[in-house]
């Protein structure tokens, strides 16, 4: 019996899933259709940056390495070893991806993907424009092993072509540089990530642990001598600020709370405080709150066809699972 019962149960939870996907599509495209233009620009200022890094790599003069107190206290982990901080960093930026697009399957919603990635950029972007503007007026000798002196890919000959330069020497001319040094381009993403998640995430035990994560790749990334003590510090710092700074000054102040309701239970609490409450317009809409578009009013039927009357507009939710 049981073995008969599975096939159905599976075929229905696909079926709850394939529902939610569609919902979240038609409440994300027209914020997508609003935000396109600070989203398309922030994924071309990441080739601005490449470009950015790539004109250092040119400017690169090695020499002696500069006295690094990380460098004294930590072991270095060697070539054969350069690899772990890489593969760390790699498994923060696939994790936290995936982490922003789960409020197309599962129910805990408290943003919307388009304004969080857009937020994202935003904090990137600034980071990535102080940091640009930083390892360009000062060239520092690259710590890294193929950017030591004596080594053949310390530097670069002059370009031949404006071509040459434009397309970075994808891909080796991404993962390989010298003199792109101040700050951490790694850090940058990486606490970018982190304090998102600390603010928009729901599981403390992946906000404590996300921190002790920066902490261990900040480590890295000194032991494996990619980068200066220095580096890594002012990234640390640097993202905060950027990141308050977006939060607080880059939104408007003007929204409508929204209380989502699921199978009647509220997802999110409702906040009574009048005149007091600052947040910001896209912070509402990163919790599940939209003031222009009707269709995330949650003026929506439920998949039954009975609407999920609670007493205000904003208050109606989808019962994906048929139950009132």
């Amino acid at each position: 019996m049981g073995f008969v019962m599975m096939p159905t149960y599976i075929t229905r939870e696909v079926s709850k899933i394939w529902r939610r996907i569609i919902l979240e599509i038609s409440v994300e495209v027209p914020l997508l259709i609003e935000k396109w233009p600070y989203i398309i620009f922030g994924l071309i200022f990441q080739y601005i940056h490449g470009l950015g890094a790539r004109v250092a790599y040119y400017l690169h003069r090695p020499g002696p390495l500069l006295h690094d107190v990380g460098f004294e206290l930590l072991p270095e982990l060697g070539l054969e070893n350069a690899h772990i901080s890489e593969s760390l960093f790699a498994s923060i930026f696939v994790s936290f991806f995936l982490w922003t697009f789960h409020p197309f399957v599962f129910y805990n919603k408290r943003f919307y993907t388009v304004i969080l990635w857009s937020k994202v950029l935003s904090v990137l972007v600034i980071s990535q424009m102080l940091r640009v503007v930083s390892f360009m007026a000062t060239q520092l000798p690259g710590p890294n092993y193929h950017c030591r002196e004596g080594h053949a890919t310390a530097t670069l000959p002059p370009p031949h072509s404006i071509k040459e330069v434009l397309l970075l020497n994808f891909p080796h001319g991404v993962l390989y540089g010298c003199g792109d040094l101040i700050f951490s381009s790694h850090m940058t993403f990486a606490l970018t990530f982190c304090h998102t998640y600390c603010k928009y995430g729901t599981k403390v035990w992946i906000k404590r642990g996300g921190w002790v994560v920066m902490v261990v790749l900040s480590l890295l990334i000194i032991a494996s001598r990619k980068h200066y003590t220095v580096d890594v510090v002012i990234a640390w710092y640097v993202v905060f600020l950027v990141f308050n700074y977006v939060d607080s000054h880059l939104s408007n102040a003007d929204a409508t709370e929204r209380v989502p309701v699921l199978s009647g239970q509220q997802l999110l609490p409702v906040n009574n405080r009048v005149g007091k409450d600052v947040r910001t317009k896209d912070e509402w809409q990163m919790n599940g709150n939209s003031e222009n578009l009707a269709s995330d009013w949650r003026q929506r039927m439920p998949l039954n066809g009975k609407p999920l009357d609670t007493g205000s507009p904003t208050a109606i939710e989808v019962v994906l699972n048929g139950n009132r």
